[in-house]
């Protein structure tokens, strides 16, 4: 970890590259004209920085993030149709959340048994479900043409489902079509998996912690804890 800033907002992001300015100047370096490759999310403060402060760095969106927002839309129609069926005395679809969240090879024989009975229904749930899974033979591709045009493909179709969720996520990848396919440009070697792991163990302080009363404490527990800062030589060490 190399920065600690606080929000979401574009000044928290420019603190991180006047951070590296400093740095440079330090060492006698361009640390910010080194940057080839940069992970972001769709938050839209971060891409307008990052537009600004690294416009020849090829920007990848993280299919991370790309598979949790339609996770998210699969949820709300799940939810929502639930609801409404619980209302009628049906329950086809009470506790199906992880079944249907889930990847198919992480159930067990029983859950996919009750996922296919659910699938054998036509419900807005059903067809939210198919097409999240259908977008999952995008990462198979290699070529970004070939990724590109399963995209297009399968944006028209989400756009025909009539399941607002589910369009609002094929609004999204239509807006940021580029950046997606930046991910096969270099050649799938990039990802924000490391920064999730680190949100990880950042979570995992927190709660070590029970909470932290100051920015000034997290800022310094954190660099404690993932900083790799140089430690005092002792007499003995203790793993």
């Amino acid at each position: 970890m190399l920065h600690v800033s606080e929000g979401r907002s574009v000044k928290s992001l420019l603190r991180f590259f006047l951070m590296l300015k400093k740095e440079g100047k330090k060492r006698g370096r361009d640390l910010i004209g080194g940057i080839g490759f940069v992970c972001s999310d769709m938050w839209r403060p971060y891409l307008k920085v990052i537009a600004k402060k690294l416009p020849l760095a090829l920007h990848i969106l993280d299919r991370y993030h790309i598979v949790a927002n339609l996770n998210k839309a699969l949820d709300q129609v799940r939810a929502e149709e639930a609801r409404k069926l619980a209302a009628r005395g049906w329950d086809v679809l009470k506790r199906s959340r992880w079944l249907l969240l889930r990847r198919r090879k992480r159930l067990s024989g029983k859950q996919r048994l009750k996922l296919r009975q659910i699938l054998q229904w036509n419900l807005k749930t059903v067809r939210a479900y198919l097409l999240e899974e259908g977008l999952q033979a995008l990462w198979e591709y290699r070529s970004p043409t070939h990724a590109g045009r399963f995209l297009d493909a399968w944006c028209r179709q989400a756009m025909r489902s009539r399941i607002e969720p589910i369009k609002k996520v094929a609004r999204s990848l239509r807006g940021h079509r580029e950046p997606i396919l930046n991910w096969f440009r270099a050649k799938k070697l990039y990802n924000s998996g490391i920064v999730e792991g680190l949100n990880g163990l950042v979570k995992l302080r927190f709660r070590k912690a029970f909470g932290f009363r100051t920015f000034g404490a997290i800022e310094v527990a954190l660099y404690h804890e993932l900083g790799r800062l140089p430690e005092p030589k002792v007499a003995h060490r203790f793993c």
